[in-house]
């Protein structure tokens, strides 16, 4: 029977390459995102090249009525249910939180941790029902390092999904936390920051499809936490040894 996959985020970046690569290995996909356009465009060529069925549905993710819309497709009886899950959206801010609009961050927090958490408990329920499913939840290197708000949205997403991993896994369902540290993708470009413009060097800069190939082998295997590439795997644990001083100056990198 052919699964499918839900994707927030879908359209461009790291998104777009989760739909590519679970297309790949067959699974139908239904496509989350503000930009139906977008949406639509990439579904036709995933259907085109892959011959997987593609279901758009966008939706503004912090508008609570259209988040509902994401739920209940979700938690559907009468609809191919979901198999796996992939919690993507979100978007970045200046690191400068007294200098942010409040509102901006209030925002940026409900994407990065309310949304996947209602997208999150929607899904525990069937596919606890159903004794299979995989979740994850998009976080980043910088929930170990101080790094603003941005940071500490990315850390209550890593222990959240290493605690339900440890909680609902032995029951068949794994909720694993990506993250990725700089990748390839338009996600910075959103930012007003063009190509080469972050000041980081080379070395640390990942491609998109490693990313989420990386992601999709560790969620495979049960991982509560997946942090793709050797070399951000030592950043990790060095960061975490520094002192509080000395990795908030190193979370000033970039952006």
């Amino acid at each position: 029977m052919t699964k499918t996959a839900l994707i927030t985020g879908a359209s461009s970046g790291l998104g777009a390459e989760y739909a590519r690569q679970l297309a790949l290995r067959g699974f139908d996909l239904v496509l989350v995102a503000r930009d139906r356009e977008a949406l639509e465009q990439h579904a036709a060529e995933l259907h085109s090249r892959f011959g997987i069925a593609v279901e758009v549905l966008p939706a503004d993710l912090l508008a609570p009525r259209q988040r509902e819309k994401v739920e209940r497709r979700i938690e559907a009886d009468d609809r191919p249910p979901i198999d796996i899950l992939v919690n993507n959206a979100g978007f970045g801010l200046p690191l400068d939180f007294a200098r942010n609009d409040i509102e901006d961050e209030v925002r940026h927090l409900g994407l990065h941790v309310e949304v996947p958490m209602r997208l999150t408990h929607a899904a525990l329920g069937p596919m606890l029902r159903r004794g299979r499913g995989r979740i994850l939840n998009v976080a980043s290197v910088a929930a170990f390092m101080p790094r603003s708000t941005y940071g500490a949205c990315k850390r209550w997403l890593v222990e959240f999904s290493r605690w339900a991993n440890a909680q609902y896994g032995p029951r068949g369902v794994t909720v694993t936390a990506v993250c990725p540290g700089f990748t390839h993708t338009s996600f910075h470009e959103r930012m007003g920051l063009p190509p080469g413009d972050e000041g980081i060097s080379d070395f640390l800069w990942l491609a998109a499809p490693d990313v989420v190939a990386e992601s999709l082998r560790d969620a495979a295997r049960g991982k509560g936490v997946s942090v793709p590439s050797l070399r951000y795997k030592v950043l990790t644990r060095v960061v975490r040894i520094l002192p509080a001083s000395v990795s908030a100056r190193l979370g000033q990198r970039g952006r």
